[in-house]
């Protein structure tokens, strides 16, 4: 999808600062990353420009389990998440029995063009053995 929206530096600094970061953040964290290396930025713009990348196609989005939205740099093929509770760790992974499951539903009720995302949530082994 083309970017139509104008180009700020604070878009730019955001875009910038997701190329160094690992897993999903909120604009929360992003806001603070960026006001702790002196960026000028307000939270509200944050809010608008990952909302924006994410629409643009540039960052992947998911909703906690608390409905929060977290955000990350991500390939561009179509892919789910495996996300860790504890420490956000990530994992794309590919679920062709979803797809097909998908496609399935949709043509039963007489839909096209259908979309979905799919995230699982549970605790990564590494959390788990530190847990213990």
């Amino acid at each position: 999808m083309e970017d139509v929206t104008r180009p700020t530096p604070q878009r730019d600094a955001i875009r910038l600062l997701f190329d160094d970061l690992e897993g999903f953040h909120s604009a929360q964290d992003v806001y603070a990353k960026l006001r702790a290396a002196g960026g000028k930025v307000g939270l509200s713009t944050v809010y608008r420009a990952v909302q924006s990348l994410a629409d643009d196609g540039e960052l992947d989005s998911i909703r906690t389990d608390s409905g929060e939205a977290l955000y990350r740099r991500c390939s561009s093929r179509h892919h789910h998440h495996l996300v860790c509770r504890s420490c956000g760790r990530t994992v794309e992974v590919e679920g062709p029995a979803v797809e097909r499951w998908a496609d399935e539903v949709a043509r039963e009720h007489g839909f096209a063009d259908v979309s979905h995302t799919l995230e699982i949530f549970g605790t990564c082994a590494a959390c788990r053995a530190a847990a213990n």
